[in-house]
């Protein structure tokens, strides 16, 4: 099947674009009000993107509480999303309004970051601490601003629970990372394998 965006006449049930692009990695956003409110969300659109400086962003659709708030501040924590606080996870993902603690309705602790005045998952495998860069609306081919407010960080520090340390490298197989897929599904990526790049001729 092929299909123009433009229309959407894909004729499935859902739209598959998201489906599409899986499976994407979940940012956890702890960020810190102004007024010394906390809020915890997580974001799917979120990933790595520059190791050199250490580049993150996350993408939300419309400015909701987690970019107020990095606006208001200029910082934000990412905590790592593992299969044993999934469900915590998808409970701090509930439309509260401004002010309300996520990380109370979840049943998480918000640890004080080191390097950076936000809260953190403290039950996280891992944590980047994060100052921003950059706050802005992609545009579309049309020029238009999309409704997505693209937040860029700069991880600053970073926490790792010796947990899932094994032989010097981060082990997925104990840290069993959950991931978005399409739809209301996710998947978990423990099931590691290794694959080495080909050596040029």
């Amino acid at each position: 099947m092929f299909y123009s965006t433009d229309t959407d006449a894909h004729g499935l049930a859902h739209d598959p674009f998201k489906a599409i692009v899986a499976p994407r990695p979940i940012g956890w956003i702890g960020s810190k009000g102004r007024d010394g409110s906390l809020n915890l969300s997580p974001y799917s659109f979120f990933n790595a993107v520059s190791d050199r400086p250490k580049l993150v962003m996350f993408s939300s659709s419309g400015r909701k509480d987690s970019v107020r708030n990095v606006e208001e501040t200029g910082v934000f924590t990412a905590s790592f999303v593992s299969r044993n606080l999934v469900e915590k996870m998808n409970h701090s993902s509930i439309a509260a309004p401004y002010g309300v603690n996520e990380f109370e309705l979840a049943g998480l602790t918000a640890a004080p970051a080191r390097l950076i005045d936000a809260p953190y998952v403290g039950e996280a495998f891992a944590v980047l601490e994060c100052g921003v860069t950059d706050i802005f609306q992609p545009k579309g081919l049309d020029g238009q601003a999309s409704e997505n407010f693209m937040v860029i960080g700069q991880v600053v520090g970073i926490h790792i629970d010796e947990a899932i340390i094994h032989d010097g490298r981060l082990d997925m197989a104990l840290a069993r990372p959950v991931a978005r897929m399409g739809y209301m599904d996710y998947s978990e990526g423990s099931d590691v394998f290794e694959m080495m790049r080909p050596k040029a001729p």
